[in-house]
């Protein structure tokens, strides 16, 4: 076992053909692995982006099979790395309130073995009324996750806390995970621009240092377009890899389809946590 590996965070901008964006995504990996990556992570709606509720629905495929995780359990076992899928959109049973169809905003996990060692569903769904005027309503159309999830890499001897985009407004979550031995979160994202601009940094960097981890962001970045060509979503980019001291060592400075890596030595998180041990100073207090 080692503490000391390679990580990336694939960037990308999806549009309405999961077939095209799995080409390039798979190019992406194909070129970390090629610059030493051992850990690659990808963003937020890997293999689709689109603002119509209804293509939404007709295109998610069931786990099994699902081109996606067929690619990605292949890539992983071919390259013997750790992927993980950042989140794909999985049908779910019929929704007993509204009598709709809803999916699942759905990341996982394959190891060098090509299995799916873990999944995880979105916790916090994004529903927000934009200063631009922008509305998303993802639990319109999405099923909220009801568990946090922690996963071993034995190779690493890491614990890796896994969660996607919203979820980092909710620090409770990040600390909950830390106080159980996460030293390592993925935060796959799809941030809008106004959001991207102006929280996306901070947030990340935020979640870091509150909890003395590494933060692995990939992201989409771009105009994401429909089958019609016509403009579905604006996403900020940036991708990051930030270190238990929130510290920024890999940033893509854009919103560009691209690779970013950083060697991450798991030594630093427990620098950070024994030099301010904020996860063991909780206290009660009345309101």
């Amino acid at each position: 076992m080692t503490q000391t590996f390679r990580a990336a965070c694939i960037q990308l901008d999806v549009g309405s053909s999961i077939e095209d964006n799995l080409k390039i995504t798979q190019a992406l990996i194909e070129q970390a692995v090629e610059q030493g990556a051992q850990f690659i992570a990808t963003p937020e709606n890997t293999c689709f982006l689109d603002g119509n509720k209804k293509q939404k629905l007709e295109t998610a495929r069931k786990a099994d099979p699902h081109p996606v995780l067929q690619t990605f359990s292949e890539l992983a076992k071919t390259h013997h790395i750790w992927l993980l899928a950042g989140s794909i959109k999985l049908p779910v049973e019929k929704a007993v309130t509204s009598g709709e169809d809803r999916l699942y905003n759905r990341s996982y996990l394959f190891g060098p073995d090509g299995k799916a060692h873990q999944y995880y569903d979105k916790i916090h769904l994004y529903d927000v009324d934009l200063p631009t005027g922008e509305v998303q309503r993802e639990s319109e159309e999405f099923k909220a996750g009801e568990k946090s999830v922690i996963v071993d890499i034995p190779q690493f001897n890491a614990k890796l806390g896994m969660t996607i985009c919203y979820d980092v407004r909710f620090p409770h979550l990040y600390r909950d995970m830390a106080i159980r031995g996460a030293d390592i979160f993925t935060i796959p994202a799809a941030f809008t621009v106004p959001t991207g601009e102006a929280h996306w940094e901070v947030m990340l960097r935020a979640r870091a240092i509150e909890c003395g981890a590494f933060v692995l962001a990939p992201a989409q970045g771009g105009e994401h377009k429909d089958k019609q060509g016509v403009s579905a979503r604006k996403t900020y980019g940036h991708s990051m890899i930030i270190d238990p001291w929130g510290r920024i060592i890999a940033h893509k400075d854009d919103d560009k389809p691209g690779v970013i890596l950083a060697d991450i030595d798991l030594a630093q998180v427990s620098m950070a946590r024994n030099a301010i041990q904020q996860l063991k100073h909780d206290k009660d207090y009345s309101a």
